[in-house]
């Protein structure tokens, strides 16, 4: 099943996803600075430089930084590194990796394993953990060895795993030479609403390398693999691992550039805060709306509900655009910009 979206254009209402929105001006505006004269090439620049340095701070420890343009890349490349072509990367079968990349962590691994797991509100339950981790002993030649196990947060239903949820998680496999992979193509806004620091929702619970995305929350294009000190020497395969695969942008600068205004004076933070604020506001009003459903808990920026047919076509006539789900539920996506009278006007057109 594909997620269809409703393709007409819309002048307000957007709610199909973050990636539709404009980039914010303060990056646009570190992007004019980076214009300015030479800079070294392929991440040798002193803006990357700076960045970081930054995450760094922000993270508290020691790290290894590679930027990207897309999660997909990301992803693919980071989980080529950590997992052989002839290992098993455990995930839930919402995943990202699992079901929107085309194969990519596949073709970039050489042919590593996904192995697809259970659990409500797209969070891997621990029972299926478990069961997988039994059911794949360390040197059995005819099974996939588990070599990463990764988690997304936020997950493919809007919610977040706490950094208790992380840690039990990666318990599960710290018997085993695996690395914990974690897609945050939304991190920022799990991070807004656990309250908690990135050091403790990454390394702090066991996280060896975080996916690491700025391009939902107000970026052009701009993601960061983030290499935390158990896989920092996998940093030169997976160098040469994004210049073989396409993914190594000369100018490099300019996506740092993004990353430097992004992470200052904590702008990825209050505007992953604006993104999640308007999604809270649209799944109270739905919850208030007969026969709506909201369907999980709303941990950022994404609201999932089930719709009776008759609202979702007042709410499509009157200009609102958002995805169809594959399970039938609806999924609104608030970005940096939605607008509080965005968000009353898709309530007034349901009613």
């Amino acid at each position: 099943m594909t997620r269809e979206a409703d393709t007409r254009s819309y002048p307000a209402m957007n709610f199909l996803s973050d990636t539709t929105a404009p980039a914010h001006p303060s990056l646009i505006d570190a992007l004019a600075r980076a214009n300015e004269g030479y800079a070294m090439s392929y991440g040798a620049d002193d803006i990357s430089a700076r960045v970081e340095a930054r995450l760094k701070e922000i993270f508290e420890t020691d790290l290894k930084v590679l930027f990207a343009v897309s999660g997909t890349a990301s992803n693919a490349l980071a989980l080529s590194v950590l997992c052989p072509p002839h290992g098993a990367i455990l995930c839930h079968d919402e995943a990202h990796i699992h079901r929107d990349e085309r194969g990519a962590p596949e073709f970039y691994t050489g042919g590593a394993k996904l192995i697809p797991l259970r659990g409500a509100h797209a969070k891997i339950e621990l029972d299926e953990l478990d069961r997988a981790v039994a059911e794949i002993p360390e040197g059995f030649v005819h099974t996939n060895p588990v070599r990463v196990l990764s988690l997304s947060n936020l997950t493919e239903s809007g919610t977040a795993y706490t950094p208790a949820e992380v840690a039990e998680r990666a318990a599960r496999i710290q018997d085993r030479p695996a690395f914990v992979h974690m897609d945050g193509a939304r991190f920022a806004n799990a991070l807004v609403t656990l309250g908690c620091s990135p050091a403790e929702l990454t390394w702090k619970s066991g996280v060896d390398v975080l996916c690491f995305g700025a391009t939902k929350n107000a970026a052009m294009g701009a993601e960061a693999v983030i290499l935390f000190p158990k896989a920092m020497d996998r940093f030169e395969e997976l160098q040469a691992r994004q210049k073989r695969g396409g993914h190594m942008a000369p100018k490099m600068r300019y996506i740092a550039a993004q990353f430097d205004a992004w992470l200052s004076h904590d702008l990825w933070l209050d505007l992953a805060a604006r993104a999640n604020k308007r999604a809270s506001q649209l799944a109270d009003g739905l919850s208030r709306i007969n026969g709506v459903d909201v369907l999980h808990s709303v941990d950022g920026n994404e609201v999932f509900a089930r719709l009776p047919e008759a609202i979702a076509g007042q709410m499509r006539d009157a200009g609102a655009g958002f995805y169809q789900w594959p399970d039938g539920s609806a999924r609104f996506v608030a970005s940096w910009c939605t607008g509080e009278d965005e968000v009353e006007n898709l309530l007034r057109s349901a009613n």
